[in-house]
């Protein structure tokens, strides 16, 4: 079995607020991008920073397990570490961000599949640039676990380039987050 790993346990300082629970189709951004990921995989875990209700109360009634990350204001990495550790008797992980609320299910779907298959990591590509959601295979859970600061996965990435099973998509949601409201002019 192969986790949805939704990371949606930022703090939003330059959007300005609680971007998560923006709403985007009349549905908050974090849900969407939620949506997305559980559409393409059967067991999702999303990690969100402590206290914020809204959003925990928001993703349990989508029928998805959360996990509280105490340090979340340490960085991404820390998020991650502790997404990672509520859901390491797994296969490997496809991770998303809640803020990537464009990305096509079957390109989820493609990742999950690559890692499955036995790719290490894979990760799709539109118009020669890597997109999210990333996906690692188990042997990487204990550098993932590791993880601190706010770069995330990326020394990884960079580190074990040759190993990146490069998808190719025409899913320009690979590309899209949203990290400030001017971000919100192309949606």
């Amino acid at each position: 079995m192969i986790t949805g790993i939704l990371l949606a346990a930022g703090y939003a300082t330059r959007f300005g607020g609680n971007k998560l629970m923006y709403e985007l189709h009349s549905v908050p951004m974090g849900i969407l991008s939620a949506r997305n990921l559980c559409t393409a995989m059967t067991h999702v875990v999303a990690v969100v920073h402590a206290g914020d209700e809204r959003l925990y109360a928001a993703l349990r009634a989508e029928n998805i397990e959360v996990a509280v990350c105490e340090n979340a204001d340490e960085g991404m990495g820390a998020s991650l570490a502790c997404a990672v550790r509520a859901a390491k008797n797994t296969d490997g992980w496809v991770i998303a961000l809640g803020d990537m609320p464009f990305i096509q299910p079957e390109t989820i779907s493609a990742v999950a599949e690559q890692i499955a298959q036995g790719a290490l990591i894979a990760a799709p590509h539109y118009s020669g640039k890597r997109g999210h959601p990333v996906g690692f295979i188990k042997q990487f859970g204990s550098e993932l676990m590791a993880l601190h600061g706010d770069a995330g996965a990326r020394d990884l990435l960079v580190r074990y380039s040759p190993l990146v099973v490069n998808i190719a998509t025409h899913d320009r949601g690979v590309l899209r987050d949203i990290d400030t409201t001017e971000d919100l002019l192309t949606v």
